[in-house]
């Protein structure tokens, strides 16, 4: 098995994945996922990508939305270089034969269909159904089992990063990662000139999120501990609209359901979303999730309901197959009925900050998709410009790796991993105990609401449990449950921090303590930077 590579690429998704098609005729690539090739958020995204396709729809129009979600802190020259690139984007998808959904276009053939999602001003959506990311991942997977110089590392585990320094020798930067190998359970040293951490968001650091398991915040803590500084971690969005019920763990209602007219309803039946605001339910997602966790904690209720039962049946199922179909396996006929829902953990904003090459403070360490922190979403991402986001960045990372790559000489070789000093773990119970805390003390006081008090109080808990997992760590062989406790930790600790900076009211940070935006000065990021001993 080669071990040595011009570029390592932790994650699978769409960013990952289309960093490595787009290098791959030119270099040696390494794509390590930590469970199935397919496993990302990527997989259960529903909406779709955000694009202007439509003549009634402009560039600028899209960037104004864009700006307007972010409440402030969006780069605009990040902005515009992705929105401006949509179409392109789109192209380069069908290309990779992503079957998006047509309608007639009245002249005799097909145009892709265009919805519209919270805090768009347009239809301009592309979507596959409501089942975009599963089109888009398939797809990309398939071209990446065929190339010859896509090497691919299924359930291995990216365990830290190597570099320069750590090991006192003169090279700078990123060298390589530890990886462990999930079926041999062995740990693999990883070189390779450049790495780019698409590794994905970090919500399962909360109690209730849409993510699947394996979005523990992994990419942005190892960056953390290589060196790079984050930003506007504090910025996490709740989605809406997951299903609110005891056997649909983890289930997202796609924000196109309200798109096509779903309305959101108090338990009585009662529409409440333009008492929050004029757009109603096409409000951007902070505001939305504010409105239902305000009502639910009003009235004392488990969840409200989502309503799109007054659309014609065949055109519920014909756009939403997916939710139709899960839905009607719990015993809710969503062509009859309203969905119940409740808000959870969704996206992360922030994370490992980037130029708009997608580099990072490391040399050689890139970042793309949900753990970077671009400058695109400021302190709230706007439907459907996450995925776009993924594709324009892993362009930009594919061209600056291209650029630079004989600049970057070949790692030299690295020490191998050391566990003469570990033994097995006896006491799995504190892992499984450690993750149930953090993820409860997140969801009770660094929600939706927050306030000083219970950050501060997050905070002292986050910094005991790192010490105790540390001293855990440092006495054990890796696991897969003790690396992502490891590193969810850590990202609790960066999430805490960064809203502490913030003394005010910002987009998907909302403090009763501060519940305005601050007008004394211009909206700034929160930024951290790694101490030598955080390293």
């Amino acid at each position: 098995m080669p071990t040595c590579f011009d570029v390592l690429v932790i994650g699978s998704g769409a960013a990952g994945l289309s960093l490595a098609l787009r290098l791959a005729d030119r270099v040696q690539v390494a794509v390590i996922s930590k469970t199935a090739l397919l496993e990302s958020n990527t997989l259960y995204a529903q909406g779709g990508i955000s694009a202007v396709l439509d003549a009634e729809d402009s560039i600028e129009s899209h960037i104004q939305d864009t700006l307007d979600a972010g409440a402030g802190l969006c780069d605009p020259d990040t902005v515009r270089l992705v929105v401006s690139q949509g179409k392109a984007c789109i192209d380069w998808l069908l290309d990779q034969g992503v079957p998006f959904t047509e309608v007639e276009s009245g002249r005799g053939d097909h145009q892709l269909h265009l919805t519209r999602e919270g805090g768009h001003t347009h239809r301009r959506v592309v979507h596959a159904a409501d089942a975009t990311g599963r089109a888009i991942e398939t797809s990309l997977e398939q071209h990446a089992r065929q190339h010859p110089n896509i090497h691919l590392f299924e359930y291995h585990n990216a365990i830290d990063l190597i570099t320069g320094p750590k090991l006192g020798l003169l090279e700078r930067g990123v060298l390589g990662a530890y990886v462990l190998d999930g079926t041999s359970h062995q740990v693999v040293t990883m070189r390779a000139r450049f790495v780019v951490i698409a590794s994905g968001g970090a919500s399962k650091v909360y109690l209730y999120t849409s993510n699947p398991d394996i979005a523990t915040g992994d990419g942005i803590a190892m960056a953390w501990r290589a060196g790079a500084s984050v930003a506007n971690l504090e910025f996490i969005q709740f989605h809406p609209t997951c299903l609110y019920h005891p056997h649909a763990r983890s289930f997202l209602i796609s924000e196109a359901i309200r798109g096509e007219g779903g309305r959101l309803l108090l338990p009585d039946g009662t529409s409440f979303m333009t008492r929050f605001d004029p757009r109603g339910e096409l409000a951007p997602r902070d505001i939305v999730a504010r409105a239902i966790d305000h009502e639910m904690k009003r009235l004392g209720a488990d969840c409200v309901f989502l309503d799109i039962s007054h659309r014609p049946a065949a055109f519920i199922k014909q756009h939403f197959p997916n939710i139709y179909a899960r839905c009607l396996e719990l015993g809710i006929d969503i062509t009859r009925a309203p969905i119940p829902v409740v808000p959870a953990a969704h996206y992360t904003c922030g994370g490992i900050r980037t130029d708009l090459h997608a580099c990072t403070d490391v040399p050689g360490l890139l970042a793309i998709g949900e753990a970077a922190s671009t400058g695109l979403h400021g302190a709230n991402r706007m439907a459907s410009n996450s995925l776009l986001e993924c594709l324009v960045f892993a362009k930009r990372a594919a061209e600056h790796i291209l650029q630079t790559l004989d600049q970057r000489p070949i790692p030299p070789e690295l020490p191998e991993w050391d566990e003469t000093k570990v033994t097995d773990s006896d006491e799995s119970v504190v892992v499984a105990h450690n993750w149930d805390e953090i993820r409860r003390f997140m969801w009770d006081y660094v929600g939706i609401v927050r306030t000083d008090k219970r950050l501060q109080r997050a905070l002292r808990r986050a910094e005991l449990l790192k010490q105790e997992i540390a001293d855990y760590y440092g006495n054990f062989r890796v696991t897969n449950d003790l690396l992502e406790l490891r590193n969810l930790v850590i990202v609790a600790e960066l999430i805490i921090r960064c809203a502490l900076l913030r003394k005010e009211s910002r987009g998907l940070h909302f403090t009763l303590d501060h519940p305005q935006p601050d007008q004394t000065q211009p909206p700034r990021n929160s930024v951290l930077h790694p101490r030598v001993n955080e390293r």
